[in-house]
């Protein structure tokens, strides 16, 4: 049987080796360090030329956090933590519904998947220009943060599973929950669903990793 250190390490690798859409690419990146004794963090970026008027920029970050021992309030020995943003139309910030659209589409990428204990905020800002600069559009930004405990194939460790044989200890891979992150960094960026066959990328990989 694997230590925990090296079975987080196989997760990070299989994490950053996910196949993406096209119009992202994901890299490690500096992980936090009091969090839990283990984490691992991608960062998102556009790789879309920036003169496609048919979808605005996003950028976000993805951390896997795990603690062997498990943690209550997780009810489990992972979770996922998404940050997501995207500069949008000013105009779009005027409906009502902004919040709980943009939360709608952070349930809907995760339904397919086991997630429990999910939660998060949806913060909405705008910004209008004066003087010299009056005449640029009205700014605005949609951020989404959401945090759930993965239902990962490996998450036995937890004092409170209940998983009675390898069957049933069945879960996501961590590449699903990834490809979570990245749909709601694609909702938020008016992106459509990307259709059955359509390649995918891999994750580039930081220099020297």
């Amino acid at each position: 049987m694997s230590s925990p250190d090296t079975r987080f390490a196989e997760i990070a690798e299989q994490a950053a080796a996910a196949q993406i859409r096209p119009e992202f690419e994901i890299a490690p990146a500096p992980s936090p360090s009091r969090l839990a004794p283990h984490a691992c963090t991608l960062t998102a970026t556009s790789v879309a030329p920036d003169d496609d008027a048919g979808w605005e920029s996003a950028s976000g970050r993805f951390v896997l956090l795990h603690d062997p021992d498990g943690v209550d309030e997780w009810q489990g020995s992972y979770r996922a933590v998404i940050f997501a943003r995207c500069e949008v139309e000013a105009e779009m910030l005027a409906d009502p519904l902004v919040h709980e659209v943009a939360w709608s589409w952070t349930m809907d990428a995760l339904r397919p998947l086991q997630a429990t204990q999910v939660g998060g905020t949806v913060t909405v800002s705008t910004g209008n220009s004066f003087g010299m600069m009056a005449d640029r559009r009205p700014e605005g930004l949609i951020e989404v943060r959401a945090s759930w405990t993965p239902g990962l194939s490996v998450d036995s460790s937890f004092a409170g599973s209940t998983h009675e044989d390898d069957d049933a200890n069945a879960g996501d891979g961590i590449q699903d929950h990834v490809h979570a992150w990245v749909d709601v960094l694609a909702q938020l960026a008016g992106l459509p669903p990307l259709p059955p066959g359509v390649p995918t990328v891999t994750a580039r990989r930081a220099r020297g990793s």
